[in-house]
């Protein structure tokens, strides 16, 4: 038990008992915090379980400089996925937890410890058009990039997602996350997904329920679905052949999206999957072995189902 004093901001007879391991009973007017991880790698996500005795409004957590919002999983209990991004560097983060119940609000928070990462090298070749980008293109290429960091701000309130994650294609990862990427002998950003080699033309199936919020041509990842799961976290599916999905379109896990391509900076055809976690750049695979503990009923943990679907 981490014997943490909490801050108070209003008279309140509200506790929070903050716990490491399973949520134990809390004491009357507490909250028990459970998170599933003291500490925590680069590109991983971890749940933090917040079991009430007496009902509250809200619940609202900050790490990392990222607001990261949770949900009510039962009448007692609210969750919330805190993901670190790629380029986290080791050492311990306070998590900010928040829980109010009507004019009533109290404040802790949690150290995580980021341990370090090490990340494998890849050389590749691709056309150098897509290393040096022409100047004509260069707009066109930071639009995007804007474009996109806004979406991640975007996210439904509410969860969409139900049960496990499964893989969009059968198949291994045979390029894995946060692999540092040299394109024609120039280092460029760490890959920030999972790379599934799958023949042209594959189906691609949606990994989760959700909305379809970007559905077309983007200079570096070719053809590019991005599905909103709800609550800050997105999947992006990318290198697409063909779509088969339009933008606004709500879709449910296993629906086929596209296909798979080599369209955007590709060296054959293959499938890029990329998650955000309220921002957070997150390995795909951390995802497949983490949400099958999260049941869409709160009464259950079924931690085997996700795990069954992650490729060696």
């Amino acid at each position: 038990m981490w014997p943490l004093r909490p801050k108070r901001r209003a008279e309140s007879a509200l506790a929070l008992l903050l716990l490491a391991g399973a949520p134990a009973p809390a004491a009357p007017g507490a909250i028990g915090v459970a998170v599933g991880a003291r500490s925590i790698q680069p590109g991983e996500l971890t749940v933090f379980t917040m079991t009430t005795t007496e009902p509250v409004d809200s619940m609202r957590l900050r790490a990392f400089d990222r607001e990261i919002p949770a949900f009510q999983d039962a009448r007692l209990t609210w969750r919330a996925l805190v993901g670190v991004d790629l380029g986290v560097a080791p050492k311990t983060y306070p998590v900010a937890i928040d829980a109010k119940a009507g004019r009533q609000s109290i404040h802790m928070t949690y150290p995580l410890r980021v341990e370090p990462r090490l990340f494998p090298t890849r050389t590749l070749t691709v056309d150098e058009a897509f290393v040096s980008p022409p100047a004509a293109l260069r707009d066109r290429i930071l639009q995007e990039a804007a474009e996109l960091s806004a979406l991640w701000t975007r996210s439904g309130p509410g969860r969409l997602w139900t049960g496990p994650f499964v893989l969009p294609v059968p198949g291994r990862a045979v390029s894995r996350f946060g692999t540092r990427s040299v394109f024609n002998g120039k280092p460029r950003s760490p890959h920030a997904g999972a790379d599934f080699l799958s023949p042209a033309g594959t189906p691609i199936e949606a990994p989760n329920a959700g909305r379809v919020v970007l559905a077309r041509n983007l200079y570096f990842s070719g053809n590019t679905v991005v599905i909103d799961h709800g609550l800050g976290l997105f999947s992006t599916l990318a290198h697409l052949s063909e779509f088969q999905v339009r933008e606004d379109e709500q879709v449910v896990q296993g629906q086929i999206v596209g296909r798979v391509g080599a369209t955007g900076r590709v060296t054959g055809p293959h499938l890029h999957w990329a998650v955000r976690a309220s921002g957070a750049r997150i390995d795909p695979l951390s995802l497949l072995a983490l949400l099958g503990s999260i049941a869409p009923e709160p009464q259950g943990f079924a931690p085997s189902a996700a795990r069954s679907n992650r490729p060696e």
